[in-house]
């Protein structure tokens, strides 16, 4: 029995083959074909557009996929929300689709739209947006390069944005938030029942969980003597739980614990005051909560 797996085909690609390579999955793509080789014999892949993945996931040509919030509500698509999982493009977190104008567009709300053309490739969900807040406005569809549409072939965009930055070097600002997305792993309704895909999915979403866990965070272990140990332990982050362990010198300790690495450079000088020894700082793949 195999899983037929959806993996998002472009600006997603790159990010999710590093995130499946940390959980343990080594996935080849050859350029000139679109079903990807994993070193999993249970597993089969297919590269999908985001945009698309969620329909083909409903209809069952594949069991599971991931792709965003987005595109799920965008197709109104009839699937099992298996996991969120907060990874990005560029971050590990959420992206947002958003009201964008011109800088010097008199628009300060999406009330200010009306009888106006928004360009955006998030039609129906734009279209539910304007809805909401009682808005009439001609919503097109846009096959890419939106931000340059306004003024002249917009009046308005609905763009998604990690940071904002391609939106400002275009010389739009935001007006609004239309709706936050993060990546999810779905499912097909009947595929979630069956057992045995079931399990595999679920221990596809644990170690997948595990490498965004792990992003960002490395393992510090270092000896030191236990008339030391108080001062070691003020050191260290107050919200982790180091493990300390015996040594073959009953005089000494050996401490094992998970940080930041942004903060590494801070903290190692200091434990070293504290009378640390042995400091050794090492790379982690997962963690599994």
């Amino acid at each position: 029995m195999k899983l037929k797996l959806g993996l998002p085909k472009g600006s997603l690609q790159d990010a999710t083959l590093e995130l499946f390579r940390r959980a343990g999955y080594e996935i080849s793509v050859n350029p000139r074909s679109y079903f990807p080789v994993v070193d999993d014999e249970e597993i089969e892949c297919m590269l999908i557009r985001a945009q698309e993945m969620a329909r083909y996931v409903e209809d069952g040509i594949l069991d599971a996929g991931l792709t965003g919030r987005d595109w799920v509500l965008e197709n109104q698509a009839e699937v099992v929300e298996v996991a969120d999982l907060i990874y990005a493009k560029q971050t590990f977190g959420k992206v947002r689709w958003v009201l964008a104008v011109p800088e010097k567009s008199p628009v300060q709300s999406v009330k200010d739209l009306e009888g106006k053309i928004i360009a955006t490739e998030l039609v129906k969900v734009t279209e539910r947006y304007l809805a909401r807040h009682g808005v009439k406005a001609k919503v097109e569809f846009s096959w890419g390069a939106t931000e340059v549409k306004p003024p002249v072939l917009a009046d308005a965009i609905v763009e998604v944005t990690e940071t904002g930055s391609s939106l400002r070097a275009n010389g739009l600002r935001i007006v609004e938030t239309v709706l936050e997305s993060n990546t999810k792993l779905i499912a097909n309704r009947q595929a979630w029942q069956d057992v045995w895909k079931r399990e595999k999915l679920e221990t596809i979403v644990m170690l997948l969980k595990g490498a965004i866990e792990a992003s960002g965070k490395v393992g510090l272990m270092l000896n030191v003597r236990r008339e030391d140990l108080e001062k070691v332990l003020a050191v260290l982050p107050a919200l982790k739980r180091p493990t300390i362990s015996n040594l073959s010198d009953p005089e000494w300790v050996a401490v094992n614990t998970v940080i930041e690495e942004k903060t590494v450079r801070e903290i190692i000088p200091r434990l070293k005051a504290a009378h640390a020894q042995g400091i050794v700082e090492y790379p982690l793949n997962k963690i599994v909560i």
